[in-house]
Order: structure tokens, then sequence, then C-alpha cells
């Protein structure tokens, strides 16, 4: 009778120990199955991204802007050649590359480029720390937003051209004319950028950074800048080119032989002398200078933040 009740009770502290056997081996296919599910859904986010052939870049990037500055030119040329107006009035192609190229053998073409560009990337510069600056206040402040919000609207909307006889009465015909100019057409519109770009920040990602301790200067260098990174450089785009306008602006109205020869006092010299060739041929230059640092900085740097975020579709 003891045997019997003895194999019963080892029978019956033997049964969990089997369930939870049988519930372990049911667990691990479970287990088996979130994981390969896991490994599919990572599978189908994940972008392997591979070197497209030389051809198809060609087709893609190259020839329809090829095909374009092609089309312009022909019907530029069929202008000049139907004599829509007189020389003078619509010089051809080539009568403003032999301007330009004459501009190349004084020697002077490079440093009149290099003029335009130094001042404008040096007044870009203290426009993106001033309007860094100003669109982290506004966007975190609800009462500077309140009080200076409309107005940085409204200023980016201003033309900057507006600032040049004012700049002038400021400051003179000096370098400060011309950095002034470009400030207030700059800093506006990258201080609304990095606004909009604070605006589109998830509250839970904020909450996120302050539970971590990413709060003041830290939450600023990694919650707040890298969250709103896009709007950032779309603003610094925007910004850029309004610095690049107001630079123009203020070279073509502030001429003065203390300020040297850019490519604005290019265009103005072209004006006075009725020289139509060297004015298109200078319009050309301020063109060719701004569609560079577009497709050599700012299209780069748009493409590698789109694409950490997952929102550029690349080649598989």
């Amino acid at each position: 009778m003891a045997s019997t009740e003895t194999k019963a009770d080892a029978s019956a502290a033997a049964s969990p120990s089997a369930g939870a056997g049988g519930n372990g081996g049911a667990g691990k296919p479970a287990a088996a199955d979130l994981a390969g599910l896991e490994a599919g859904l990572d599978a189908l986010d994940a972008r392997t991204t591979t070197r497209p052939p030389i051809g198809q870049v060609l087709r893609r990037k190259v020839v329809p802007p090829v095909i374009a500055v092609v089309l312009v030119l022909g019907l530029w040329q069929l202008a000049f050649g139907l004599e829509l107006k007189e020389p003078y009035q619509l010089p051809g192609p080539l009568m403003v590359w032999d301007a330009l190229a004459e501009e190349w053998y004084k020697g002077t073409i490079l440093s009149i480029i290099w003029q335009s560009v130094s001042r404008g990337a040096l007044g870009f510069a203290v426009a993106l720390v001033l309007g860094t600056l100003l669109g982290l206040l506004v966007a975190k402040v609800k009462t500077v937003r309140a009080a200076i919000g409309p107005i940085l609207s409204g200023l980016q909307s201003l033309p900057s051209v507006a600032w040049v006889p004012a700049a002038i009465i400021w400051f003179g015909l000096t370098d400060a004319t011309i950095y002034a100019v470009v400030l207030l057409g700059a800093v506006p519109s990258i201080a609304n950028g990095l606004v909009a770009g604070v605006d589109q920040i998830q509250p839970l990602h904020l909450r996120a950074g302050r539970v971590i301790g990413a709060t003041g200067l830290r939450g600023v260098r990694h919650v707040l800048l890298p969250g709103a990174l896009p709007g950032y450089i779309a603003g610094l785009k925007q910004g850029w080119a309004f610095s690049w306008r107001s630079l123009m602006a203020a070279e073509l109205i502030a001429t003065s032989p203390e300020l040297g020869a850019g490519l604005g006092q290019l265009l103005e010299t072209g004006r006075a002398y009725q020289d139509m060739s060297l004015v298109l041929g200078a319009i050309l230059l301020i063109l060719l200078v701004g569609i560079g640092i577009e497709l050599l900085i700012f299209a780069p740097l748009e493409r590698r933040v789109l694409r950490q975020r997952g929102l550029l579709a690349t080649a598989h």
C-alpha cells in the first residue's frame, strides 16, 4: 500500500515538470516564429544600396540638364539669327562667350568670382550662427515666438534690395553695408526653417529626451537639432539663396573702388558701358555660381540626411 502511494506521489510530482517541459517545447517554436517575423520585417525595412551603372547615372543625372542647356542655347541663337532685337540689345551666345573670354584674358574673372563667393560664404556663415540661435529661441520660448515670429515671417518676404539704401546710409559705401544686407536677407530664412523643423518633432521624442536627461544644451544637441534637421536644411538652402541674391543686389547698387569688383559690380559695369554681352555674361556667372553651390554642398547634404532617415529611395 505504501509502495502504491509512493508511486502516485512521484507521478503527481512529475506531472508539473512534464507540463512545464511541454509548455517549454511549445514556447520554443513560438519564439522562433516571432524571431522569424522580426527578421522578415527587418528585411523589408532594410535598404541595400548598390552603385548604379554609369550609363544609368548619365541618363538620369547628366543627359536631361545637357538637353535643356542645348535647347536654351538653340532658342537663343535662333532669336539672334532672326534679329528679334538689335545685336547690341540681344547678342548671340558666341558674342557673350567672347566677352567672358576677354575678361579671362585680362586676368580679372577669377578674382571677381572669388570676391563675391568669399563675401557670400562669410556672410552666410555669420547668418548661420545668428539664424540658428534666433530660431532655437523662437522655437522654445512661447513669448518670444508670439513677439517676433510674425516679424521674422515678414522680413523673410521683404525683398533684400529694399535694405540697400538704408544700409548705405547707416554704414556708407563699405563692406559693412554688403554684409548687413546679406544678414538681413539670410537670417530670417534660416531661423524660420529651424522653427518649422522643431515644430515637426514628435512630442514623444522630446519627452524621451527629457527622461534620459537630454535637457538644456544637451537636449539641443542630441534631440532638437537632429530632429529638426530636414526643416533646418531646407531653411539653410533658402537662406543661402537669399544671401546670394542679397549680395548681388548690394554689389549692384553699392559700387565703390574701395569695395573691389564682384559679380554685381561686373554687371553694373556692363550696364554703364551699354555692353549687353558683358551683362549677359555676368548674369550667367551669377547663375552658375548659385547652381554650383547647390549641387556641391546643399544637394549632397540633403540627400545624406534623407537617406539616413529612410526618406530617400535608393537603388537595390
